[in-house]
């Protein structure tokens, strides 16, 4: 369990294994984990002035349940995911989000934003990155050139493209797209963020 404080704006928490990095920015939060450590999650909110009241909105990078799980905790805000992925929250699909993996309790969730490529959303803009799941977005700020990638990219490596929904083919298109982005951090669903050097990533996965 930890906090990083990735700039001025952006707070990364992460709060186990399983879970998500969640990113916080203003009244924004970037996926939100399992669900499972409620009592974690608010110690860290309030280290930094914050409560699950406090914010707007939700932009889950996909549907996969160790990053929508802790929606419902964030009672004030909507709900934005690609529309692609977005069904299978509606319907709490235990398949297609792989809550039945976690042995996860899923309900149904009501999605206020139903995301496209290209969609732009507290100053961030949605890039549809299918691969990893059908509705799979990485989140661009182009001013600070930062990329929450989700489950599609991560320090070492792409994600998997092998689970319900997952196309390699597909993948392997959208890290092409992602590449050709000015990019100096990235800010994976997953693992340790790249906070320079960014596209040194992309050249060791595409040669």
């Amino acid at each position: 369990m930890r906090m990083l404080k990735i700039d001025e704006d952006i707070i990364m928490i992460a709060l186990s294994d399983l879970d998500s990095n969640i990113y916080i920015i203003g009244d924004t939060v970037i996926d939100t984990g399992t669900g499972f450590n409620f009592t974690r999650l608010y110690d860290m909110l309030k280290r930094i002035n914050k409560s699950f009241d406090s914010f707007k909105l939700i932009i889950n990078t996909h549907c996969h349940f160790d990053h929508i799980g802790g929606n419902g905790y964030f009672y004030n805000a909507k709900i934005a995911i690609h529309k692609d992925d977005a069904t299978y929250i509606e319907n709490a699909d235990i398949k297609m989000t792989k809550a039945d993996f976690f042995d996860g309790k899923l309900h149904p969730m009501k999605v206020g934003i139903k995301l496209n490529d290209g969609d732009e959303l507290a100053g961030l803009k949605i890039m549809h990155t299918p691969g990893h799941t059908e509705g799979s977005v990485c989140i661009y700020d182009k001013n600070k050139g930062i990329l929450f990638t989700g489950d599609t990219l991560f320090a070492d490596g792409v994600g998997r493209s092998d689970l319900p929904g997952g196309d390699p083919q597909k993948l392997a298109l959208s890290i092409e797209r992602l590449s050709k982005l000015s990019v100096e951090k990235i800010l994976p669903g997953h693992g340790e963020p790249v906070l320079k050097n960014a596209s040194e990533v992309f050249t060791k996965i595409l040669g």
